[in-house]
């Protein structure tokens, strides 16, 4: 689970709905100075227990450069309301979600980031016919996790209907926060975060986590076929899919591939200025060919 830099909105920053065909999904918006976006707007979508609140330290800055820029919840997750129904939470069905709310923030296409669980989602949406400006895959793989993150992954799906999120975060998470000296305004959202989400929820995205194909090849070949841009971010200590893992993705993809010094799976908040560049030069190389 990963700590946001920030707890608080920083100066550009607000709270908001996106209301789509699909139901509404909670969002944090950053426009640019003048009020007026005149690029292409962004989508970044969180991974498996995290929030739009993992994007706070980069979402000013990319908005700076004159678009709209946008984080949401997916469904089930923190302020994101979601139903008990297994079926909502398939990476199909979640990425039915993100083309919904990529069509509510359109006209113009948008650019699309996924973090980790975040990425298979996107995905499965272009996959199925979303028409991003550009994707993004931050800090996510080709397939379904495995190792430590596997073992992790597991244990929250085994342990969610034995015990219920409250007890996990008395139990493991709040000890574990505390004693690693976060900020008490911290560990106070992440309980409000942690015990916002969904549990079934977070059992049935555990896994999809744990059973995600490999589709480098369908992606590439899609990707080939309509000229979509393609970056493969991630930093250099990833510890939850092995960055070699990430750098054969990116080659089978054909994509660029960025590696974020000093920073592990959470490069937003871990390296935001370096993490922010390198989806500006993306997005403003890509809206170059679109003119």
């Amino acid at each position: 689970m990963s700590t946001p830099r920030f707890v608080s909105l920083p100066p550009g920053v607000r709270r908001t709905t996106v209301e789509t065909p699909r139901g509404p999904f909670a969002a944090l918006e950053a426009l640019p100075g003048s009020g007026v976006p005149e690029r292409c707007p962004a989508l970044l979508v969180p991974g498996l227990t995290g929030s739009k609140e993992d994007f706070l330290a980069v979402l000013h800055t990319l908005a700076a450069s004159g678009r709209r820029v946008v984080a949401i919840d997916m469904r089930g997750q923190y302020e994101s309301l979601g139903p008990d129904d297994a079926s909502a939470y398939t990476r199909a069905a979640l990425g039915f979600d993100i083309a919904a709310v990529m069509d509510a923030l359109g006209p113009d296409p948008v650019h699309l980031v996924g973090h980790s669980f975040g990425g298979l989602v996107c995905r499965e949406a272009v996959l199925a016919g979303a028409a991003p400006a550009s994707l993004t895959l931050m800090s996510s793989g080709p397939s379904a996790v495995g190792g430590q993150a596997a073992a992790k992954a597991r244990a929250l799906r085994d342990a969610i209907p034995q015990l219920g999120m409250a007890e996990i975060w008395a139990l493991t998470l709040e000890p574990g926060y505390l004693g690693r000296g976060i900020q008490r305004e911290i560990v106070a959202f992440l309980k409000a975060r942690t015990l916002g989400n969904s549990e079934n929820g977070l059992v049935h995205m555990s896994e999809e986590l744990l059973t995600a194909p490999d589709r480098v090849d369908e992606l590439a070949k899609h990707c080939a076929d309509t000229d979509l841009r393609t970056l493969v971010l991630y930093g250099e200590d990833d510890d939850v899919w092995d960055p070699r893992l990430q750098a054969a993705m990116a080659e089978g993809l054909d994509a660029s591939r960025v590696v974020i010094p000093s920073a592990a799976h959470s490069p937003a908040w871990e390296a935001p200025e370096t993490t922010a560049a390198a989806l500006r030069d993306l997005w403003s190389d890509t809206e170059r060919t679109l003119k």
